[in-house]
């Protein structure tokens, strides 16, 4: 009996054999599992498929005699982790040198980025830390790259207006939805073991001082309102300035300042905590233990008189000064 195996069963396999790491390669076997068709015809496959995903199980609780090192891991930093994904030549390192000091290789010619490269980029008092990396094509993705994205906050699509729209977002598109990174309207965060897959995105679309708008409408009739797109042309100010502003909003996170009881507050260093943030978390993020002997709050900020008293559950705004009591 024939498999007749699908369109999502190949690009779940493409997904394993492309995969560098044992846990990505464990996440690709369990999608092959997942949208295997079920019939006699593929019983001898599922079987031998169970059995390679036990074994890879397997290997991953045994300790490696020998450390790997995975250039495609990031070390995060900062408030949050932004990583860019691109074609050749779209403009992904000139965004990030544009908006950070990091030292990005901004060539005319193809593959000048080999590995992830991040820099951090100043938005007002905190740091966020942007990734430029390889660019994907069609035929060519760098062994291990979707460790990149895995790892981060915010995946940012760039799409150059001057190259074929409708063909950068068709490979950039398929390599996301296929290795389970995409969070939107469409594609859940999780897959069915409970795993964190995706990732939320955005959509930049460069080089628009020169290309027609009639580009950048494409790019937005492609993506059918599944998340939210902008233009920008790197050497404007404004427009680095305006970008810099979105990422932070996409990244969803606010910022709080600490106010000990009859002391000044501390204005530079912020914490940093996702939007719908409560006080007791606030508590939690400075102090564990503490956090467990917290009574109420003093707030300023938004929607509260200064120095309004607040329980545990009272949802914090950015930029919010907070003042804690313990019991």
């Amino acid at each position: 009996m024939p498999a007749n195996l699908t369109p999502e069963y190949f690009k779940a396999e493409q997904w394993y054999r492309e995969a560098s790491t044992n846990d990505e390669k464990i996440l690709a076997m369990e999608r092959m599992l997942a949208v295997i068709p079920k019939h006699k015809g593929t019983d001898h496959m599922r079987a031998d498929l169970r059995r390679k995903l036990s074994k890879l199980k397997e290997a991953g609780t045994q300790k490696s005699a020998a450390r790997h090192v995975d250039v495609f891991h990031v070390k995060r930093s900062g408030a949050g982790q932004i990583s860019l994904i691109g074609a050749p030549n779209s403009g992904k390192s000139s965004i990030v040198g544009a908006l950070t000091n990091a030292k990005v290789n901004i060539a005319d010619f193809p593959f000048a980025t080999g590995a992830p490269v991040p820099g951090m980029m100043k938005y007002e008092d905190i740091q966020i830390q942007l990734v430029d990396t390889p660019p994907i094509t069609a035929d060519f993705v760098s062994p291990g790259q979707v460790g990149t994205y895995r790892n981060c906050d915010l995946i940012v699509l760039v799409i150059d207006l001057l190259q074929d729209v409708e063909e950068q977002m068709s490979v950039l598109m398929d390599f996301l939805e296929s290795r389970r990174l995409l969070i939107d309207r469409d594609n859940p965060a999780t897959d069915d073991s409970g795993n964190l897959l995706g990732r939320k995105v955005f959509c930049v679309c460069t080089k628009s001082d020169i290309a027609e708008n009639s580009a950048f409408e494409k790019v937005q009739e492609l993506l059918k309102g599944r998340f939210d797109c902008i233009k920008v042309c790197t050497r404007s100010a404004d427009d680095i300035d305006r970008l810099g502003k979105r990422l932070f909003e996409k990244l969803e996170i606010i910022r709080v300042y600490s106010k000990p009881p009859g002391k000044k507050v501390d204005m530079k260093d912020p914490f940093t905590l996702p939007v719908g943030s409560t006080v007791l978390d606030l508590a939690r993020a400075i102090h564990k233990e503490l956090a467990d002997k917290l009574r109420n709050a003093r707030i300023w900020g938004m929607g509260v008189y200064d120095g309004q008293n607040c329980q545990q559950t009272h949802i914090l705004n950015d930029k919010d000064v907070v003042e804690l009591h313990f019991g």
